[in-house]
């Protein structure tokens, strides 16, 4: 045997051993499954708050600004009643007393009077009063998907509802939307 011979042996050898190992690796790769069973689908919900402004308006009841601080009608009508009173009591030195003490009651009497109506004497007025109320509401956050991928069952999350399967690449399932999935192709 020549030496060209032995090198033509050894190399073609060695191709073969390549051939050998490419085609066991594309033999793998081509039965690799291409795409994973779905077996359950849950959407994942999120609660989100909004806070907002609430509004309304609301009748106020006020004590009247008082004109009179000191009372001094009620105190004046009060006593001038009350000393005609006190003077047809009596008579002589006895009318005076009466007159005089008929007026000192008749003062406080009515100066008590008034100050029951000044408390009583209200205004309404219409108030605007507000609040902050929070709102809640449901926002989809994405989905959990049960799979089965070579008689193993996985879970992942993904952004979209998927369909009876999902794409499989390399052996690890594909989560990226299908449309953008896509569009990375082109």
């Amino acid at each position: 045997m020549d030496k060209s011979m032995i090198k033509g042996i050894a190399v073609g050898g060695l191709a073969m051993v390549v051939l050998g190992a490419s085609g066991v690796t594309g033999y793998k790769t081509l039965m690799q499954p291409k795409e994973a069973e779905v077996v359950a689908v849950k959407e994942v919900m999120e609660t989100v708050v909004t806070p907002r402004e609430q509004c309304e308006n609301v009748q106020v009841q006020r004590q009247a600004p008082v004109k009179d601080q000191n009372r001094l009608a009620g105190t004046a009508i009060g006593g001038l009643a009350g000393g005609l009173l006190g003077s047809t009591i009596g008579k002589g030195s006895g009318n005076t007393v009466a007159t005089v003490a008929g007026a000192v009651a008749g003062g406080y009497a009515g100066n008590q009077v008034q100050k029951n109506m000044q408390q009583k004497d209200t205004v309404t007025s219409v108030e605007q009063r507000c609040r902050t109320v929070n709102e809640k509401s449901q926002k989809l956050k994405g989905y959990d998907v049960t799979y089965r991928l070579d008689g193993k069952d996985g879970t992942v999350r993904t952004s979209f509802k998927p369909g009876a399967t999902l794409p499989v690449k390399d052996g690890q399932v594909v989560t990226t939307p299908p449309v953008a999935a896509a569009q990375a192709k082109s």
